[in-house]
């Protein structure tokens, strides 16, 4: 039985995010992706302007009136998306953690894959693979997705990027438009990456949080890893410690960004601090503009 809070949380996400698919992003994720190609719709008689070469001329003989063909995008995608539910997405310092801004984030790209009937698949997964929701259309599937999302209890704790991608490619067919949602503290996932982003259009989608990019001066703490357990004792107030976890931070996201742009991915930067629109809209122009 699903918490009555969390079936609160899942009608706010849909309020929230329906309303800006509607009013911010419509628009911009159909003209990102494209579909597979063009498929014949009908034909139709020739008028002035149309091109010579789409002419049916089977038809325009059997009729003695010239007819062209009509084509039209065969749009339906399969937009498949993997989220990281490691023990690390529980944190967040401000008024979110990680795997809520995670969960909006699926949200948003769900209700415009279904806006513009494609079809949405959900893989869920820590050091194992957790979940698996087979690619569907409709809201109620969209819903089911953010409350697995929102609400599922993993048994891992740790991360295995490369495992997941390793098991998009066992439970898809064809190319699909895979946003993989992380905060990518994880490792020995670069190969993986770079198999699976030529077989999919494949996009990193990073959730941060602030305290994980700059440690704030309050004295004394006791730092554990949400994924390993291990507690290590800091005093913030030393500068030399600041400066020393700033550093890490920062070598940490060159790292990631430097992955990305080896393995031929796509990224998207979140934080739990800030909203996330502007990020998505940023990525679709970039990737409007490519084409």
């Amino acid at each position: 039985m699903i918490p009555k809070e969390i079936l609160k949380q899942v009608r706010r996400i849909q309020i929230l995010t329906t309303r800006m698919v509607n009013d911010v992003l419509a628009g911009e994720y159909h003209s990102t992706f494209k579909g597979r190609g063009m498929e014949f719709d009908e034909v139709r008689e020739y008028v002035p302007g149309d091109e010579i070469r789409s002419i049916d001329w089977n038809v325009t003989a059997r009729t003695g009136a010239p007819y062209v063909k009509k084509f039209v995008e065969e749009r339906e995608l399969t937009v498949m998306l993997m989220v990281d539910a490691s023990s690390s997405g529980g944190f967040g310092s401000v008024a979110k953690t990680k795997s809520e801004v995670a969960a909006e984030l699926c949200a948003v790209l769900a209700f415009s894959a279904i806006r513009n009937n494609d079809k949405v698949g959900l893989i869920v997964f820590t050091d194992r693979i957790e979940k698996f929701l087979p690619p569907k259309k409709g809201r109620s599937h969209v819903l089911r997705v953010i409350r697995e999302v929102l609400y599922f209890r993993p048994e891992g704790t740790g991360t295995d990027i490369a495992g997941a991608l390793e098991y998009l490619k066992k439970v898809t067919r064809r190319k699909t438009v895979a946003f993989l949602m992380s905060d990518f503290i994880a490792e020995d996932y670069q190969r993986a990456l770079t198999l699976a982003a030529k077989g999919h259009d494949l996009i990193g989608v990073t959730v941060t949080d602030p305290r994980e990019l700059e440690m704030p001066k309050i004295g004394f703490l006791q730092l554990e890893d949400a994924e390993t357990g291990e507690i290590v004792a800091v005093d913030t107030r030393d500068p030399s410690v600041r400066r020393q976890f700033g550093g890490l931070s920062v070598e940490a996201v060159r790292e990631r960004e430097r992955i990305f742009r080896t393995s031929g991915v796509d990224a998207i930067d979140v934080r739990t601090d800030r909203p996330y629109v502007e990020p998505l809209r940023r990525f679709f122009r970039m990737r409007e503009g490519r084409r």
